[in-house]
């Protein structure tokens, strides 16, 4: 195999394994300029997978799999809102039992689902004319699942909304002042609500691409970890959407490399590759930074009690 067919294969199985990271780490960023620490992604991923499996099966409509996985996303999403915006629970202690409550209750309701085939399963495709791209045409826009393509649109179309449009100057000063966004008359808990909430639907959207188009089937474990690694990807990215793509397209190559090195180095060192390196990125990006220094929403984590702040 020649040196470019090398890396348009490394493009390609990046685009792949990114589209997951992609639209999980979009949620988040969304949640997290609102000023809400969503830290259940993995949990919203893997009870969306589930539903989109168990719904295409049934239905025999991946699409309908997709939606149900987006519905049940944002069902947690709401529930970590509740406690978090409402209650003012804190939010990591929140996120961490949306995660375990999500793998736990999709291990159990996944019993007896495991090793059924998914007979209609989202299928790949190849976009005319930008297939026709030199160089990254036939890596990015041949034969990837239309999740992938819908997931460049969406990064494009959130930086629009949270850069240039009203929506998008109420998201971010709510999760930079949101004293001064409810001094203003405007709805400081509706839009953390609003946010958190599309946030978890495209987490489910996340874990219906693993379910549905890329394995398809269902297996225990199948986010296998990325919900994690999207939260990295998220501050890795400086909270900014158009950046996520690059991110998420790094780490699926870290993923794809994993696999295909495995002639040369121990599988098991492999494995922990993507794992090490978020540790690394966040590492390197917590030192001497503060989060505001990074990008990050002055208010993210902190509740808001009106009167208060």
């Amino acid at each position: 195999m020649s040196e470019e067919s090398l890396i348009l294969s490394i493009l390609s199985r990046a685009a792949a394994f990114g589209t997951p990271l992609l639209w999980a780490s979009l949620g988040e960023i969304c949640a997290e300029r609102s000023g809400v620490i969503n830290l259940g992604v993995e949990g919203m991923m893997i009870l969306g997978a589930f539903a989109a499996f168990a719904t295409a099966y049934t239905t025999g409509s991946p699409w309908l799999g997709v939606l149900a996985a987006a519905i049940v996303g944002g069902i947690a999403a709401f529930v970590h809102a509740g406690v978090t915006i409402t209650l003012r629970a804190n939010q990591y202690v929140s996120g961490l039992a949306l995660t375990m409550l999500g793998l736990g209750l999709a291990g159990l309701l996944g019993r007896g689902w495991e090793g059924r085939p998914l007979l209609h399963a989202l299928p790949d495709i190849t976009v005319p004319g930008l297939a026709q791209i030199p160089f990254l045409g036939p890596a990015l826009f041949t034969d990837q699942s239309l999740l992938t393509y819908m997931g460049f649109c969406m990064a494009i179309a959130l930086w629009f909304v949270l850069t240039h449009t009203r929506w998008g100057i109420i998201i971010r000063s709510v999760g930079e002042a949101p004293a001064a966004v409810d001094a203003q008359g405007l709805p400081v808990y509706m839009t953390r609500y609003g946010c958190v909430i599309f946030g978890g639907m495209l987490a489910g959207v996340a874990g219906s691409f693993l379910s549905v188009s890329y394995l398809p089937a269902w297996t225990t474990g199948i986010t296998g970890g990325m919900g994690w690694i999207a939260l990295a990807l998220t501050i890795f990215a400086a909270w900014d959407a158009l950046r996520a793509i690059a991110v998420a397209l790094l780490f699926g190559a870290l993923y794809h490399l994993s696999f295909r090195l495995q002639a040369w180095i121990a599988p098991e060192l492999l494995k922990l590759m993507p794992y090490a390196c978020t540790i690394a990125v966040l590492a390197l990006t917590a030192m001497g930074k503060s989060k505001r220094g990074q990008g990050g929403p002055a208010a993210l984590g902190r509740p808001y009690i009106r009167g208060q702040d």
